[in-house]
């Protein structure tokens, strides 16, 4: 519904600014393509789903911007954690891998595509906690702070998912 001026300033608006809308529309843009890239990724592999991921980056951001009009990069994150909580179940480390034998070499001779097939196979906390650490470069305050754990189960998420992919990727 669009209003003329005179109906903007009768509704109790004040005066229409098209200049101040355009404003908040190149606000809201910025935010959405600095955070797109980021949402749609950690989605997709959370829920190994295109569509799904696509459905969840739009509730992300609509959740996001719902709670602030310009909301921060953690304040989508946090919404994005929120809207995969519906999805996925982020229970406690569930990971305790053994203490490695023996010094196996996975860098060498690593597909991508194996390595993917480690990383869906992760319990989802370690996954995310992966995802968020060793691809997106948070640090563990950060993740600790969006999972709601400390950062020493960061920590040990973290060792764990790598030690179960080496496992994964050794096989």
């Amino acid at each position: 519904m669009s209003l003329s001026i005179g109906e903007a300033t009768n509704l109790g608006f004040g005066q229409y600014s098209p200049a101040l809308l355009q404003s908040r529309v190149d606000s809201c843009r910025e935010i959405y393509e600095r955070n797109r890239h980021r949402v749609y990724s950690l989605a997709f592999w959370m829920v190994d789903n295109e569509l799904v991921a696509e459905e969840l980056m739009i509730q992300t951001f609509s959740r996001a911007f719902a709670a602030n009009h310009e909301p921060s990069d953690e304040d989508v994150d946090r919404a994005l954690i929120a809207e995969l909580r519906e999805y996925v179940d982020f229970k406690p480390r569930s990971l305790q891998c053994a203490p490695a034998a023996r010094i196996v070499s996975v860098r060498q001779n690593t597909r991508r595509v194996d390595l993917e097939r480690a990383l869906i196979q992760l319990p989802a906390t370690e996954k995310m906690i992966f995802l968020m650490h060793d691809v997106e470069r948070y640090d563990h305050a950060r993740i600790a702070s969006l999972l709601g754990i400390n950062e020493q189960n960061s920590c040990e998420g973290l060792h764990q998912a790598r030690l179960r992919i080496r496992e994964l990727l050794a096989k």
